[in-house]
């Protein structure tokens, strides 16, 4: 995947290139990554779409070429939702949005009795220190598009999430190295300044009050899907006006 991403690689071609059936490949796949083979291909698409608008020159159409949309159309809407806004406003923004975490939260309102997320974000000891750490609520493991709750901490230590609505969720903690750019690592740089952690599924019942979901950060491995969301982008508007 990460050698043909411009081309249209299909499922029967993953698991051919790893000797599997496909339908045991997709299992094995998803059991260590926690995301399905096209989901995951489609969300590094656009970690390197992500890249090369900040990085290059390229025309959003040329971008989107690159990265194995056929349609510019297609590539746009799909950016949209899974990073929070258009690619041509992602490189006008130097990759943060306008959006503070409480506005990037969805409309996801309960009907009924709403719960409180709440829990302690752990994070390994790094020379040069961790930025600032997201804690989001998403409704399945693949870290994109709008949270449905969200918040951000100056370091280590408690989060709380409130009114959450009815439903099964994913906690997902996310932090950058203070000496590294903030973009979406390449493959090549997974792990080496970019840290991650998750709890759940989560579900939120109509009794549910208080739920306790504690969250570890650990390096980001070649395993993780990538996280799309601009909003943990932030430093990037930062670095780029000083």
């Amino acid at each position: 995947m990460y050698r043909n991403m411009s081309e249209q690689v299909t499922l029967e071609d993953m698991a051919r290139a790893a000797m599997f059936s496909k339908f045991h490949f997709s299992r094995v796949f998803q059991k260590a990554t926690g995301v399905s083979p096209g989901r995951f291909l489609a969300a590094m698409r656009l970690q390197e779409a992500k890249r090369l608008l900040l990085s290059t020159s390229l025309s959003v159409t040329e971008v989107s070429q690159r990265v194995g949309y056929q349609s510019v159309g297609t590539f746009s809407a799909r950016f949209r939702s899974s990073v929070g806004m258009s690619p041509s406003a992602y490189r006008r923004m130097g990759g943060a949005p306008l959006d503070t975490c409480g506005t990037l939260s969805s409309g996801h309102r309960s009907t009924t009795r709403s719960a409180t997320v709440r829990g302690q974000v752990a994070a390994p000891s790094v020379p040069s220190g961790l930025g600032q750490i997201f804690v989001g609520l998403f409704p399945d493991r693949l870290p994109q598009g709008r949270p449905v709750r969200c918040t951000a901490l100056r370091k280590p230590g408690s989060y709380e999430l409130n009114d959450v609505p009815l439903g099964t969720w994913y906690v997902l903690s996310y932090s950058v190295a203070t000496d590294r750019a903030p973009v979406a690592p390449t493959p090549q740089e997974s792990g080496h300044g970019f840290y991650i952690g998750n709890n759940g599924p989560i579900t939120i019942r109509p009794e549910t009050h208080v739920r306790a979901a504690d969250v570890r950060l650990r390096p980001m491995t070649r395993l993780d899907p990538p996280v799309l969301l601009a909003l943990l982008d932030e430093r990037a508007r930062e670095s780029a006006t000083t």
